[in-house]
């Protein structure tokens, strides 16, 4: 029986939540993309084969995987290549890849797999078509790989701790998906069940991924050690996940996107809400938070970075857990609002790491309250982007003084308030941010500085009647649409914006692709400068062949080994 919440908690603010340090410090929850693909596919028992895996002694060759669902299936076609080292590289202009992916809408032919064969181990130089919804690559993590093969090829099983401390076999340095040379755009699968929640299409592409690693390092040690090589433990596979190498080409995604990132970010609020909202708490539900803090204990003690920012929040979380595990020695949860209690609590005793920890982690117990709310997490809302011509001068002004009050008093000339500039690069055509003082790039400048622009698009409305329209000033001004569309969207879509200044001299765009990953479900966070992040996916899930729902949710959580 749902758990119904009695006195509503507010959700909180969004000057509080949208602040780029806060965002930086998101944690994976219930509403995780990769949590909702796993659980729905064992909820609808979805069935997996491997119809073609035909690599040769090389490590060289085609494999497919096809996830059956209740009404279509999803291939992933998979390429292996035999990659020189000094062409492996994490960076976005590399030509060369260990792996590389399309998933395909359907099972492809043997027509449809040759045409693929010829243009996705390219990439970018080549072109697919609408029968494939995404395109990814993939390098070994060359330390691990090594350590598996060998060890599965003496008849040994790999070290745990090393797993750990890397936790995955490949990563992807892109997966690609919405249109990207030629695939099928976004508006093919959203409303298809299965692909109706946001990036249901690259989660799953992931997942597949994750498979067919596991099936070639075990085809590796096979035919380097012969017979004498052991199968690689399902207890020990589960942890192998999926790296991912992810950098600028990500940040700008959540200020172009303000319905859709208001739309994660209001239903993860309205999910702590309610549950903050509930008045007592059960033994079972406060057993199973108990056990849950304990096992994610376990996954941060493998939480590895050298950057100076994630060693300092590292220290700051774990400094936080220790002061948690004290506060629940107290047997507080067992009083009135147990977890509006906890959430207050945290709010003047913890970092913001931690803070946004127990945010994720008071949303376990409670599926009943939090699931329902994942179907809420696309945009299906066009229409917001419609601008109301009709609005008054005054309305408008009062709805930038909502969302950038705390930016209309910096002296936008200051170096220190306009250091930085986004463009888009020649080479590659991804976004790239540089020292607008520096380089010659402001004439290529793109619109990411939402504060900015709102700055000026106020100064400008100053000398307006207040009763006048938006219709009036934009034929005048057509150069603050943009700022005025963004500034009507705000009032559906209070989360979309960022509360801080996106070219400043101190703007940390790792904070921004943290944001966005730890909705993917992410852990690990591993920067490797303020631009551009390492992190780790599905480690810990079950593989095609073990889902069920009673281990399609949880996975996230390890449990200790003997």
């Amino acid at each position: 029986m749902e758990k119904q919440a009695q006195t509503q908690i507010e959700r909180r603010n969004p000057a509080t939540v949208m602040r780029l340090s806060r965002l930086g410090s998101f944690h994976q929850c219930r509403l995780s993309f990769m949590r909702q693909l796993t659980r729905r596919m064992a909820r609808e028992d979805w069935s997996f084969s491997r119809p073609v895996f035909d690599i040769d002694d090389a490590g060289v060759g085609t494999a497919v995987y096809t996830a059956q669902g209740p009404e279509r299936a999803y291939s992933l076609v998979a390429f292996a290549h035999d990659l020189p080292p000094e062409k492996r590289s994490d960076r976005v202009i590399a030509d060369a890849w260990d792996a590389t992916f399309a998933l395909f809408d359907g099972i492809p032919t043997e027509a449809d797999i040759e045409r693929l064969s010829k243009n996705v181990p390219l990439q970018e130089a080549g072109r697919v078509s609408e029968t494939e919804l995404s395109l990814s690559r993939a390098n070994r993590s060359v330390r691990l790989w090594n350590h598996v093969v060998d060890s599965l090829a003496s008849g040994q099983q790999p070290d745990l701790s090393q797993i750990h401390q890397v936790g995955y076999l490949m990563r992807t340095t892109a997966v690609y998906g919405s249109g990207k040379f030629g695939a099928a755009d976004r508006e093919k699968v959203a409303d298809r069940p299965e692909t109706q929640a946001p990036f249901q299409v690259e989660m799953l592409s992931v997942y597949l991924t994750r498979t067919f690693v596991r099936d070639l390092v075990q085809h590796m040690a096979a035919v380097k050690g012969g017979d004498q090589a052991a199968k690689l433990d399902p207890d020990v596979a589960r942890w192998l996940g999926i790296g991912n190498s992810t950098g600028l080409g990500m940040a700008p995604f959540i200020v172009n996107h303000p319905v859709l990132f208001n739309n994660w970010v209001m239903v993860r609020e309205e999910a702590l809400a309610r549950v903050r909202s509930v008045e007592t708490a059960s033994t079972a539900e406060i057993n199973k938070f108990q056990e849950l803090f304990q096992r994610s204990q376990l996954s941060i003690s493998w939480w590895r970075s050298e950057h100076p920012i994630q060693v300092k929040k590292l220290a700051d979380l774990n400094a936080d857990l220790r002061a948690i595990s004290e506060y629940l020695t107290t047997d507080r949860l067992a009083n009135p609002h147990p977890w509006d209690r906890l959430i207050r609590w945290s709010e003047t005793a913890l970092t913001e790491e931690g803070q946004e920890y127990l945010a994720s982690l008071v949303l376990e117990p409670y599926e009943d309250l939090v699931d329902g709310l994942a179907s809420c997490m696309a945009d299906s809302r066009s229409e917001a982007f419609v601008i109301d011509g009709t609005m008054s001068i005054r309305n408008v002004r009062a709805l930038i003084q909502e969302t950038h009050g705390w930016a209309l008093g910096l002296d936008w000339t200051a170096p220190e308030n306009c250091a930085r500039a986004w463009y888009v690069s020649e080479e590659k055509l991804e976004p790239r941010m540089g020292e607008r003082f520096e380089e010659p790039i402001e004439n290529y400048e793109q619109p990411l500085a939402p504060a900015r622009d709102a700055c000026a698009a106020y100064s400008a409305l100053s000398d307006w009647e207040g009763a006048q329209t938006v219709a009036e000033f934009l034929l005048r001004h057509p150069e603050h649409r943009h700022t005025i569309r963004r500034a009507q969207v705000a009032r559906t879509a209070p989360y979309g914006e960022i509360r801080d200044n996106t070219i400043s001299d101190k703007v940390l765009p790792i904070d921004m692709l943290r944001a966005k990953l730890s909705f993917f479900g992410a852990t690990h966070f591993d920067p490797r400068s303020d631009r551009w992040v390492r992190i780790c996916m599905y480690a810990g899930a079950p593989y095609p062949e073990e889902l069920t729902s009673e281990n399609a949710d949880l996975w996230v959580y390890p449990q200790a080994t003997a």
